[in-house]
Order: C-alpha cells, then sequence, then structure tokens
C-alpha cells in the first residue's frame, strides 16, 4: 500500500477529531454562559477537559505502549465519549453537567495522542522524523476545524446557543465512524524483550528545559482556549466574527502545515521554541491591549501560524527524538499532560478569578507574561542542545 493510501484513514480522524474541536473549544464557554452560569463557573467546567488530561492520556498511552492495541482503544474511546455526549440533552444542573463532561473528556482528552503514536512510524523515514508527511495528516485537522467554527458560528448567531448538543453528538459520531476505519493495526510487543523505563530520559536536562518550555508556553494559550469567545463577545463582537477571528487563524495553520518542510530547516527545533514564545508574548499583548481595534486583532490571529502550528510540529519532532519505541506512547502521554492538562487546570482557575477580579483583558496579559517565561526556558533548551552539537563537532 502506497504512503498516502496508509495516511488516508489517519488523516480523516485528524479531520473529523479536529472539526469537533473546532466547534466544541471556541462555543462551549458562549453556551455556558447563555445557561447564566458565572465565570468562575464557566472556567471550571470548561478546565474539566484541562483535568482529564492529568491523568488519561498516560494511561492509555500506557496501556497501548504495553498491548500495541492502539486502534481497538481509540475505537473504545470514541464510542464512549459518544454515548456521554447524549448527557448534555438533559439540563439537571451544574454537576450533572460537569460529570458529563468529565466521561466525555476522559475518552476524547487522548484521542489525538494515540493516533500521532499510531501513525509515528507513517510519518518517519529511516527513524527520522519528516516534516512534511505529518503536515500533510495534520493539516486535514485544520481544514476541519475551519468548516465546524466558522459554520456553527454563524449557525449560533442565527438561531443561538439551543442546539449545541445537537452539533457535539454529530461531531462526535462523525469522529466514531473515522476510528472504526481505522485499519486494527496492533504493534507487536517483544515479550522477551525488557520493558523500557521512562524515568533515564525524564532526567536529561535537554528534556527538562523542553517541557518547561512547552508548559509555559501552552499556559500562555489558555486564554485563548477558554476565554477568547468570552472576551470578544464582552466587547460586542457577533458570534459570526468570532468564528471568523478563530478560522483566520486556522487560515494561517493550514499554510505553515502545507509548507512546513521548507521553512523548519533553517532553524534548529529549540531555535524555533524561542521564535514561537517570542511572538507569542507579542501575540497575547496586542490581544490584551488592542481587542477593540479590529486590525491589530486580525494580525495578532495570523501569529497563530507559529504560536501554534509551528510550536505543535517542533514539539512532535522533538518527542520522536526523545521518546522513540516503546516510549511513544508514554511520551506522547506526558505531552498532553504537561501541555494540555496542568496548563488548562491552572490557567481556567487562575484564568477565572483574574477575569471575575480585573476582567477579561487582564487574562491576557498574564498570557503575556508566561509566554516571556516560555522563551527563557526555550533559550536554556537552545543554549543547552548547542553545548551538546559543540562537544559532540570532533576536534
Amino acid at each position: 500500500m502506497s504512503p498516502a493510501r496508509q495516511l488516508a484513514p489517519f488523516a480523516a480522524l485528524s479531520a473529523t477529531y479536529f472539526a469537533h474541536v473546532g466547534f466544541f473549544n471556541p462555543y462551549l464557554p458562549l453556551w455556558l454562559k447563555e445557561m447564566g452560569l458565572s465565570l468562575v463557573t464557566i472556567s471550571l467546567l470548561v478546565s474539566v477537559q484541562s483535568a482529564t488530561r492529568l491523568f488519561a492520556p498516560y494511561g492509555w498511552g500506557w496501556l497501548s505502549d504495553h498491548t500495541g492495541e492502539r486502534v481497538k482503544l481509540l475505537r473504545y474511546s470514541a464510542t464512549a465519549a459518544l454515548l456521554a455526549s447524549l448527557g448534555l440533552w438533559l439540563d439537571w444542573g451544574v454537576p450533572w453537567l460537569f460529570g458529563v463532561l468529565l466521561v466525555m473528556f476522559t475518552h476524547t482528552s487522548s484521542m489525538m495522542s494515540l493516533s500521532e503514536a499510531a501513525m509515528a512510524h507513517l510519518v518517519s523515514q529511516s527513524g527520522v522524523f519528516d516534516a512534511k508527511r505529518y503536515g500533510r495528516v495534520r493539516v486535514f485537522g485544520s481544514l476541519g476545524f475551519l468548516v465546524t467554527v466558522l459554520a456553527a458560528g454563524a449557525w449560533f448567531e442565527y438561531d443561538g446557543m439551543r442546539y449545541f448538543p445537537a452539533w457535539t453528538l454529530i461531531t462526535i459520531l462523525a469522529v466514531t465512524v473515522s476510528v472504526w476505519l481505522l485499519p486494527n493495526i496492533r504493534e507487536g510487543i517483544a515479550r522477551e524483550q525488557p520493558k523500557v523505563s521512562i524515568l533515564p530520559i525524564l532526567r536529561r536536562r535537554p528534556v527538562q528545559w523542553f517541557f518547561a518550555s512547552l508548559f509555559f508556553h501552552v499556559l500562555s494559550h489558555i486564554g485563548i482556549y477558554v476565554f477568547f469567545s468570552l472576551y470578544l463577545d464582552s466587547l460586542g463582537y457577533s458570534k459570526t466574527m468570532i468564528g471568523l477571528l478563530w478560522a483566520l487563524s486556522v487560515v494561517v495553520e493550514i499554510g505553515w502545515f502545507v509548507t512546513q518542510s521548507r521553512w523548519l530547516p533553517r532553524l534548529s527545533l529549540t531555535a524555533w521554541l524561542m521564535v514561537c514564545s517570542g511572538v507569542m508574548a507579542l501575540r497575547m499583548a496586542v490581544t490584551a491591549g488592542y481587542a477593540d481595534v479590529l486590525w491589530l486583532l486580525l494580525l495578532a490571529q495570523t501569529a497563530h501560524a507559529l504560536t501554534f502550528a509551528t510550536h505543535h510540529t517542533v514539539c512532535i519532532a522533538l518527542l520522536s527524538h526523545h521518546f522513540p519505541g516503546q516510549l511513544r506512547g508514554r511520551g506522547q502521554a506526558l505531552f498532553t499532560i504537561i501541555g494540555y492538562g496542568l496548563t488548562g487546570l491552572l490557567g481556567g482557575a487562575v484564568g477565572g478569578l483574574l477575569s471575575t477580579r480585573y476582567g477579561l483583558a487582564s487574562v491576557f496579559w498574564g498570557s503575556t507574561l508566561s509566554s516571556v517565561v516560555a522563551l527563557l526556558f526555550a533559550f536554556g533548551a537552545w543554549r543547552w542542545q548547542r553545548g551538546l552539537a559543540a562537544k559532540s563537532k570532533p576536534a
């Protein structure tokens, strides 16, 4: 089978999964707001997704590494999330909603890490990460996100948020169908080989610098993921315009994924980490101080090509380098836990308190500070990697 045909089912999964995310994440806070919930309650409910990322990805990653059954685990997760989404139709109060989101997110929060671990060998050549192949798959996720963030924005502007549960059911159903269409490939697990411990990898200084930079960089994104739609709504932007602003960031993201093999070789991976965090600091400062100036906000959104798309590809490439073979699933899981679990939980809780006391703009000033810290850790990773490269050169 040709490489393109092998990657096609994973492209379909990426498209449907991010189509679900493209509608669910931007508009969940607005649906909760329409239900009359406070900013603190909204931020806590949205943070349930991040809370599940503290335990679910590593649990699924450990299980997939030790069984090789990544596709079967994906099928189970998607089906369970689909059934759980039916609970959104029942208005039984905040505790019920908390439980429904908890079950849903427990099964969806690790789906991309499992998928990317399953296709890792398909996007590599001779064990080396191939940015061009990876971009071909990931761009379908961006396209899926783009379609639903625009369509849902227009729909909710016209008809309100009452059909939010229906959108959830339909998009998760699409994810479930695409997962069941994946080839049921089971990776061989050599029982006679000793299990590989992840602890020696985590003790390496470059890995520690990388994860520290990852944490603060994604923490700065939580303002976008949790509060951006609420912020724009408070400034008087329509739901259609909110969708368009989200869509703009995805359009430039697609541009990066399509052309990234041309740009990535120009800098080292750790140098790209510095660039991404530096640009993120500028993006958040503009969003915090000038969100009411549309052309500046549009410019800030175009930075998403660097602050998310570039950063994500660089992180996946570094994970492929640091966590090969039997460590692959756990490495991807740690990426999700540190990058999107701890950060989302902390950012959602602190952001809710900040926005209640000082206004929504304060969340984005906090994100600016977090980006600067990420830049400092990225510099540490770059300097350490540069030192290792210098030592490896022949005298």
